[in-house]
């Protein structure tokens, strides 16, 4: 950022939008609503610090059209890519009619990226293949969501997924690499089981994931405010505070912006 205050202060420099790394994701519209003077504040202040923004819970499908369009747009004037979240869940539950409806209208509307997750249901991986096929046939980027936890997602208490307990890693290093493999533009780690909803961090499953797959193709969701030290309810993100993102040149991250609170483990 060649512009920023205190230029002297030494950084990890970030390489330029679009990037491959160091991919800092926050969470809008969710709990909160966010219009467009709201989501120009953050970008206007820490845009070059943002490289997507992602919708959580299917809130686009409560705004008007015009407003939700002007909300994309903002962003896309900012070099911020678009993410629908993981909704295309509960459109599942709907049909295969409307599964289709639902991606050509994420493509109508200006999205860039449709998040593809099962945190409730269970999709025999060949569908989900058959689903990053038919996500990126429309000029949309997918991106499935893989995760260790099973019933992650809502405000599950951490004794409730004790008992429903985690995956082995390598399936989940497994199952991702099929995606990539089928074409998908990024794999999303969940967070529950990992640093969130659980009584101690899973960093050995964390460093699995990145040892197999690397840095550039996955994103960490970072849920739980206390997924990094150092960060407050109260910052512009959350989850992680700009400080500590703006210094990681590598870690592709999804945190919540600003008024966006979470009970617990939705997505992110």
């Amino acid at each position: 950022m060649s512009n920023r205050a205190f230029p002297f202060v030494r950084m990890n420099e970030r390489e330029g939008k679009p990037r491959t790394r160091g991919i800092t994701e926050i969470r809008g519209p969710y709990y909160t609503p966010m219009g467009k003077r709201y989501l120009e504040d953050v970008l206007e202040t820490m845009g070059e610090y943002v490289d997507s923004l992602k919708f959580a819970g299917g809130a686009f499908t409560l705004m008007p059209e015009k407003q939700l369009k002007e909300l994309i747009e903002l962003a896309h004037s900012y070099n911020v890519q678009v993410s629908t979240g993981g909704f295309i869940e509960h459109m599942l539950t709907q049909g295969p009619e409307a599964v289709n409806q639902y991606i050509q209208e994420c493509r109508n509307v200006g999205f860039d990226i449709l998040e593809i997750s099962s945190g409730f249901i269970t999709i025999p991986v060949d569908d989900w293949l058959r689903l990053i096929e038919k996500v990126q046939s429309v000029g949309l980027k997918a991106k499935p969501e893989v995760g260790i936890q099973f019933g992650a997602g809502g405000a599950t208490a951490i004794e409730e997924l004790e008992s429903e307990g985690t995956r082995d890693v390598d399936w989940a290093i497994g199952q991702a690499r099929r995606f990539l493999d089928a074409g998908a533009y990024m794999i999303m780690i969940e967070s529950e089981g990992i640093t969130e909803n659980v009584k101690t961090w899973r960093t050995d499953a964390a460093a699995k994931i990145i040892g197999a797959l690397g840095l550039e193709k996955v994103m960490f969701e970072a849920a739980d405010p206390r997924s990094l030290p150092g960060t407050s309810r109260t910052m512009v993100l959350k989850s992680m505070s700009l400080w500590t993102i703006a210094r990681s040149s590598s870690l592709n991250a999804c945190a919540p912006a600003s008024g966006a609170t979470k009970a617990s483990g939705a997505v992110c």
